[in-house]
Formats: C-alpha cells, sequence, structure tokens
C-alpha cells in the first residue's frame, strides 16, 4: 500500500493507496472535525485547495450523529461528499483534553459527553468499529495521550498500556483486510527516548499498515519534539508511513520531514485564520491590525486562491472587524491553500533533490511574523 520512491537523508517522497485513491507524501491533512472544515468550507472547496485526504473525528461524530446514522447516509464520503482519501483518528485526543471527566482502565476509557454529560465508555475494539462504520480508509488505534511533562512511571505505565490496547485491536481487526480500510498504531512514550523506543520496538511487531508519533505538540518545547522524532523515527519500519499527530506549524512540517515524517495534521491554519492570522512565504501577518486598513495588496501576491486572486488586505479586514462570515471563509480557504501549496513544494523539491535548499530557504521564516 506504500510505495517509497525517493528519499533526501531523511527525508521521503512516497505514495499511499487506499481504497479511495492514492496519497502523495510528504501531505498535510485537512482538519474536518466534524464532517465540515470550520469556517465554511465545503468538499468541493477542499479539492479546489489542493486537498488529497481528510482527517475526521471519531469521538464528535460518534456524539452526533452517530456512527450507525452515517453507515446508513453512505459513510462519511458519501455524508459529506467526499470522493478522495480519508482518515479518522480514534478520539484518544479528545479524551485527553476531557481529562477531568476521565477514567483510564486497562479494559478502556470511561468518559462524560461535552455535549450533555452522558457517560461513554470506549474500548480498543469499540474505537476500531466506530471508525470501521465512519468509513474511513485509515483509521487510529485507541491510544492514551499523556501532556508534556509527565512523570516517568506513569508515562511508562501509560505507554505499555498503549501498545497491549493496539494488541487488542490487531486482534479484533485479524489482520490487513485487502483493498479495505487500514489501521495505524500510535507511538507513545512522553518526552523519554527509551520509553519511545521500548514502545516502537513492541509495536512494530505487530506488522500495522502505518504508524503514528502520538503525544507530541502537547507541552514539550519544540527542540524536545524534534529530538523525539530523531530518536523514534530510526525504529519505524521503513516501508511503512509515519504520521506525526496534531503537528503543526509549516517550520514544523519542514523540519519534520527532514526527520522522515509522511503525514501531518493540524487544526492551526484554519483556526489562525478565524481569527485573522494568515500565512505568506514571508511570513505570518495578522489582518486585525491597524496597518491593513487600506492595505490594497493581496495577502500574498503569489497566492492562487480565491482570497488573494481577487481581494485586498483591506477588504479582507474589512469583513473581520465588520464580523461578517465572509471573512472565515476566505481566511480558511487562503491557508489551506498555503499549506497544500507547501507540502506540494516540499513533494517537488523531493522529487528534484532541492528538498535541504528549501528548508535552509524558509528556516525561520515562514513561521514569523512578516515584515510587510
Amino acid at each position: 500500500m506504500f510505495t517509497l520512491t525517493k528519499t533526501d537523508g531523511s527525508a521521503r517522497l512516497g505514495l499511499f493507496s487506499t481504497p479511495h485513491g492514492a496519497v502523495e507524501t510528504p501531505v498535510f491533512m485537512n482538519v474536518a472535525t466534524q464532517a465540515a472544515i470550520k469556517g465554511g468550507l465545503s468538499a468541493l472547496d477542499l479539492q479546489a485547495v489542493g486537498c488529497q485526504i481528510v482527517l475526521c473525528n471519531t469521538y464528535h461524530l460518534h456524539l452526533r450523529p452517530g456512527e450507525d446514522t452515517v453507515a446508513k447516509l453512505g459513510g462519511l464520503h458519501g455524508f459529506m461528499g467526499w470522493d478522495r482519501p480519508m482518515l479518522t483518528d480514534s478520539g484518544g485526543f479528545q479524551v485527553f483534553s476531557l481529562s477531568k471527566f476521565r477514567k483510564i482502565t486497562e479494559e478502556g476509557v470511561a468518559f462524560a459527553s461535552h455535549l450533555d454529560g452522558r457517560r461513554i465508555f470506549l474500548t480498543p475494539e469499540g474505537a476500531a468499529e466506530i471508525q470501521l462504520k465512519l468509513g474511513a480508509d485509515i483509521f487510529m488505534a485507541l491510544d492514551e495521550c499523556v501532556g508534556n511533562p509527565a512523570p516517568y512511571d506513569y508515562v511508562k505505565r501509560s505507554a505499555e498500556r498503549t501498545a497491549r490496547w493496539l494488541e487488542r485491536t490487531a486482534l479484533y481487526l485479524g489482520g490487513t483486510r485487502p483493498g479495505g480500510p487500514v489501521c495505524f498504531g500510535i507511538n507513545q512514550g512522553g518526552v523519554y527516548g527509551d520509553l519511545r523506543v521500548d514502545n516502537m520496538k513492541r509495536i512494530a511487531e505487530l506488522n500495522m499498515p502505518g504508524y503514528a508519533v502520538g503525544g507530541l505538540a502537547v507541552g514539550e518545547e519544540i527542540p524536545v519534539m524534534y529530538h523525539v522524532l530523531d530518536v523514534v523515527t530510526e525504529h519505524m519500519p521503513v516501508d511503512r508511513p509515519r504520521y506525526l499527530m496534531w503537528v503543526g506549524t509549516p517550520e514544523n512540517i519542514l523540519e519534520a520531514v527532514a526527520r522522515g515524517i509522511d503525514f501531518f495534521d493540524c487544526v492551526m491554519p484554519a483556526r489562525n485564520a478565524r481569527h485573522g492570522h494568515l500565512y505568506t512565504w514571508r511570513g505570518r501577518i495578522n489582518l486585525l491590525n491597524e496597518r491593513y486598513k487600506e492595505d490594497c495588496r493581496p495577502v500574498d501576491e503569489t497566492c492562487p486562491c480565491p482570497l488573494c486572486k481577487t481581494h485586498s488586505r483591506a477588504y479582507l479586514r474589512h469583513l473581520f472587524k465588520a464580523g461578517e462570515i465572509l471573512a472565515l471563509r476566505l481566511g480558511v480557504l487562503h491557508n489551506l491553500t498555503f499549506y497544500n501549496t507547501l507540502m506540494g513544494r516540499i513533494r517537488e523539491s523531493l522529487e528534484n533533490g532541492t528538498f535541504q535548499a528549501l528548508r535552509t530557504q524558509y528556516a525561520g521564516v515562514l513561521d514569523g511574523r512578516a515584515a510587510v
């Protein structure tokens, strides 16, 4: 299912095949949490901005409308009108964010719905079954995400439990289903290199179709995240896709690609856009600043998105100040176009051997504030 076509140092160019088409990697998965991108974007919009694969959220869709309803309506692809690849997470991160309302045992996780308070018990097998009903091409095994920093002993017990949960998931699934959806395992171990390596070696023995690095971007410093990736990717199967969960900024992505990561997802580009923070090839700009009140330039002269082709910075700023919904839509379209274009440029540079030059060119630029 995964073909590694070229490498540049540790960086990898590849192709991952799914029942709904192939995904060129490295790739950024656009986050459609509740089967929609926040900001008023449709499946057609995602195709227009170059999105190859979307990520939907198991926890939220389990609460409403429910996986049985989604299954009756054609699965998530039919439900939201998306005919390309899709990944669903297991709900592990949402359980992490509900830390005050949960109880973790060997059997699974008990927690309260944030909608109505009803009690829910999620097991590794149950998380897999929900995602199969949702109809994802790739789904994630249930894991426990531990915030950083956390005590070594607790992280060790948690990572071992996550590995046992993956073993249960693999047993429940009974192996890969030819031509069907596949399950990725998740590496945990906090910021402790020995725990990460032990966990990765153990779960690699299960021969999953892909592996993710979870439990990062949850409180640790960025250099620590990079160090963990340096340590763990060395022990990840070379012939399987590697997914860094919940990451990240444009420069995070460049650095993670350089360390051998293939898949990314993050709510950041859409969330930032909804607050007027937009990405350009010269750094981020905050459209709410007074300096853009009469700025007739597009957000980025090189961007092909509907905002930059048609409207000025001044106009978008006006929409934000006036509280117009159109501001959110145009802003999110821009940022997702930027992210998908970034991934395209990364793949192109890997193809022609110029990735390290691209990485150097934008180091300290893309995550910083644009001068103008």
